[in-house]
């Protein structure tokens, strides 16, 4: 008995809608994928976050990603030629994350941002630090 399956291309489509993580078997380095705006220039962007200034980019994500393999080889290469001390893999978080909320919500906290005389984002480290201290 047969059953019907789901296409392979279109579980790669829906992956790429949204930034992904990801880790190559037998590589300790992760890295993000995330499509690119039109005016970014289209395709996907791949980023290293533990390795600074590591990205690339592709039409495609396996393009994103072959790219982005070649550009770490060659980011580790120059940082041992340089003698440069080369980051443990994922060893570092790198404090950037992005965070969808619905627009009411993101009204509502430029408005108090614009209140309190801070930038959203400080206003939004602030409630997020005050709600992690609170106790249980």
């Amino acid at each position: 008995m047969k059953t019907k399956t789901r296409p392979r291309t279109a579980k790669k489509i829906e992956a790429r809608e949204h930034p992904a993580s990801y880790r190559i078997s037998g590589d300790d380095y992760p890295f993000t994928v995330r499509p690119l705006a039109a005016e970014e220039g289209g395709g996907y962007l791949i980023e290293f976050p533990d390795l600074p200034g590591c990205v690339s980019d592709g039409e495609t994500v396996e393009e994103a990603i072959a790219n982005g393999i070649d550009a770490k080889q060659e980011w580790l290469a120059v940082a041992k030629e340089q003698a440069r001390q080369i980051p443990e893999p994922g060893g570092q978080l790198s404090g950037k994350w992005v965070q969808r909320v619905p627009r009411s919500v993101h009204a509502r906290l430029v408005e108090r941002a614009e209140r309190e005389g801070v930038s959203l984002n400080t206003l939004v480290v602030s409630l997020i630090a005050e709600g992690l201290g609170k106790k249980r």
